[in-house]
């Protein structure tokens, strides 16, 4: 049987055929969990330096010692895995908050400039990244003197023009003639939008929310800039003081990298239904 419809009738082309893209998915597939592998399987080795590790594909032993090393380590270990909650879920909160009233606002209601200012804001998704972080850096840390604060952590990503973008895209396929009818039926705007709007939007709302608590989560370079106190670094942040000037507590930190991917698992595995639903809509929509 092949793998899409084809007008192959030779049984051994078809057999080739199939067996070189299963092939080919399975390195990719290895590629793509070999490291969350070797980073579970190093987690369990004793707690050395790396110059004293053994690099093998199977665990030798497995040891607990590196999580418990991982712990003791620093009395701001559980301080880390606060802060990243803390961080994530209250950025989650923002953005779902207000990008889904101003992505509702771009949709449904008439404003004057509104073509204007949403292409402004459209415009703004071209500058990258790392081109704000400098002016974004100087304002946060040497004006306002945020460093080492939650605000500093949060209030840059209280709601990004992505998340914006993808609630209206999805809120302009709502048909317009459901608000109307609740025009006549005498509802305000906000119970417009409470009563009628969220509850349609519960897939987008979800969608954005998973994969705003993931890039919360995972985010490394933003809290590093304004962190220098181990009390108030993520746990992303927060590994990499298990490497010195010339060594490296390898396994400790392969035990961190592990504590910090099980939250996701189990966000993945839970919310699997709508991270792919997640992707279609950012496929259609987008």
């Amino acid at each position: 049987m092949g793998l899409y419809n084809n007008n192959i009738k030779s049984n051994g082309s078809l057999f080739a055929r199939n067996g070189l893209i299963i092939t080919c998915l399975l390195l990719f597939a290895a590629a793509t969990i070999f490291p969350i592998y070797f980073m579970i399987i190093s987690s369990f080795g004793d707690p050395v330096e790396a110059g004293a590790m053994s690099y093998s594909i199977l665990p030798s032993k497995i040891s607990f010692e590196s999580y418990k090393f991982f712990f003791n380590f620093s009395s701001h270990s559980w301080d880390w895995l606060i802060n990243s909650f803390i961080v994530a879920a209250c950025i989650t909160v923002s953005n779902v908050f207000f990008a889904t009233l101003a992505g509702y606002a771009f949709a449904k209601m008439r404003f004057k400039g509104k073509g204007i200012l949403f292409a402004i804001l459209l415009g703004s998704m071209m500058i990258p990244t790392q081109v704000t972080q400098v002016p974004l850096y100087i304002l946060i840390v040497n004006v306002f003197e945020l460093q080492n604060t939650y605000t500093a952590l949060i209030m840059p990503s209280l709601v990004t023009v992505y998340n914006i973008f993808l609630v209206k895209q999805f809120m302009s396929s709502i048909p317009v003639e459901i608000i109307e009818a609740a025009k006549i039926e005498g509802c305000s705007q906000p119970k417009i939008f409470w009563h009628i709007i969220m509850p349609l939007s519960k897939t987008v709302m979800a969608v954005l929310a998973i994969l705003t608590f993931m890039a919360a989560w995972n985010d490394f370079f933003w809290p590093f800039l304004v962190t220098n106190t181990m009390d108030m670094q993520t746990i992303q942040v927060g590994l990499k003081n298990f490497r010195f000037a010339n060594t490296t507590y390898f396994a400790p930190m392969m035990a961190g990298a592990t504590i910090s991917a099980v939250p996701m698992f189990i966000l993945f595995f839970s919310l699997q239904k709508y991270f792919l639903e997640g992707v279609a809509v950012g496929a259609v929509k987008g």
